[in-house]
């Protein structure tokens, strides 16, 4: 049985839900979801510039654990990018 997820701490919230392809409509697009975290994450680390040991305090997570957050982040925007896939941040 896993442990329980702790409560990170999220100071972010996105005025849009999707983003998508520019002159598609969304009834044809695949949906690649992120959480609000991974979207937190990637605010502290790009937009704050904040290095990996202060977004891990502000996020109240292990630096390990963000770093597999932020990973999952990239990931994710990336494929989304590539195959011309609509984003979703999951509050």
């Amino acid at each position: 049985m896993p442990r329980p997820r702790s409560m990170r701490r999220i100071r972010f919230r996105a005025k849009s839900d999707y983003f998508k392809p520019q002159g598609v409509p969304m009834s044809r697009l695949e949906v690649v979801e992120i959480t609000a975290e991974e979207a937190e994450a990637m605010r502290l680390k790009n937009i704050e510039e904040l290095d990996q040991v202060e977004c891990a305090k502000k996020m109240n997570t292990s630096q390990s654990t963000f770093q597999r957050i932020l990973a999952s982040a990239y990931k994710k925007i990336s494929k989304a990018i590539i195959e011309g896939k609509a984003i979703r941040i999951i509050k």
